[in-house]
């Protein structure tokens, strides 16, 4: 009789639930199971929806672009922040109708020209490389850039081709305009999903995420005028074929870091040994002259190294972004790497400042 009291005792004693776990490490262990299934259940569900938070992602940064012009007018025009917002965007349209109305049919011509150019370059180059012992045959190069044509159509079918692009293109304008006008009310529909002790942490994180985003984009588009018009002006005043569509290519791949600037250089360089090598010579010096004034006197100037980021770190991520998510994830990559930067730095101030309390109490 006593034994079968005291195996009541012991199943009251478990719990009226056949969920409930009595042994502390054994529940222990369970919670820390659970975390990681959630975790691995919250990193497959980004792979679905990877291709719509990058879309976000690329709003997020057209906002801040338009929010930095806002800024900037604001030191000039003491008008509402929607009127500054308005007159960015008519000087974007104006500046868009000039290019394509303007400078539309010469720049036409010239990419209509250049790929034809570029190529019989390449058929040079290949030439004085076999010239020269390098065993490289037309066929080959035709077959690598087969395959690499075929590898950015397979990477680039993640925004699904040029309707697909210009429909991503669209959302990220319509996003991003959006979110520029009302930036208050969707940072507080984002920070009410989140728990009332973390508000004010989310908020500061928020702060110094969006400093940092209108820094590293004034400091890129800076560069890209700068180097665009620069490289224009240089190469027209040596008479170098194509001046102005080099210009504008090395502006717009001036937005990449790293890889955009070793782009422009090559399709620089290549255009130039058209005009022999005296010309190819200037097209060299005017790529040393435009990189080497960007990267060691515009950006620092500008960005003063608000965002410290390792170039290889930078680069590795490029790579990884474009191959997952094609050209928009490479445009992407270098304002994704800075804004993990920021998140981390602000999680180890806020790990720091809740560890504060135990060390002065021990």
């Amino acid at each position: 009789m006593s034994n079968a009291v005291d195996n009541d005792k012991e199943v009251g004693s478990i719990g009226s639930s056949p969920t409930h776990i009595s042994s502390p490490e054994l529940r222990h262990e369970a919670q820390r199971a659970a975390i990681w299934a959630a975790v691995i259940g919250l990193v497959i569900l980004a792979v679905y929806v990877s291709q719509s938070l990058l879309v976000i992602f690329g709003a997020m940064v057209f906002a801040t672009m338009l929010d930095g012009g806002s800024r900037l007018l604001a030191r000039f025009l003491p008008i509402g922040r929607n009127w500054r917002l308005g007159i960015i965007l008519l000087l974007a349209v104006a500046f868009l109708t000039w290019l394509f109305y303007f400078a539309g049919s010469q720049i036409s011509r010239q990419a209509a020209q250049f790929p034809a150019l570029v190529g019989e370059q390449v058929g040079r180059l290949v030439a004085w490389l076999d010239a020269n012992g390098f065993k490289i045959s037309q066929a080959e190069v035709s077959d690598y850039t087969g395959n690499l044509v075929s590898g950015v159509g397979t990477v680039t079918r993640a925004i699904g081709g040029f309707f697909g692009g210009l429909a991503t293109l669209v959302l990220i304008v319509t996003i991003g305009l959006y979110v520029a006008f009302e930036p208050r009310l969707y940072e507080r529909a984002v920070a009410w999903l989140l728990p009332q002790q973390a508000r004010r942490d989310f908020y500061v994180t928020a702060s110094r995420m969006a400093f940092t985003m209108r820094r590293l984009m004034a400091g890129r588009l800076v560069g890209m005028v700068f180097e665009g018009v620069f490289t224009w002006l240089m190469l027209m005043f040596y008479g170098v074929p194509m001046a102005a569509l080099l210009g504008i290519l090395t502006g717009l791949l001036a937005f990449i870091p790293n890889i955009g600037a070793l782009i422009a250089g090559a399709l620089m360089v290549l255009v130039g040994f058209s005009g022999g090598t005296e010309m190819a010579l200037y097209t060299i010096f005017v790529y040393f002259v435009v990189q080497t004034f960007d990267g060691y006197v515009l950006i620092p100037l500008i960005a003063k190294k608000t965002v410290d980021l390792a170039p290889a770190l930078v680069l590795a991520a490029q790579l990884i972004m474009g191959i997952l998510f094609g050209i928009l994830g490479l445009f992407l990559a270098d304002p994704l790497m800075a804004m993990i930067k920021v998140w981390l730095e602000r999680r180890a101030e806020i790990n720091d400042r809740d560890r504060a309390p135990e060390a002065n109490g021990a």
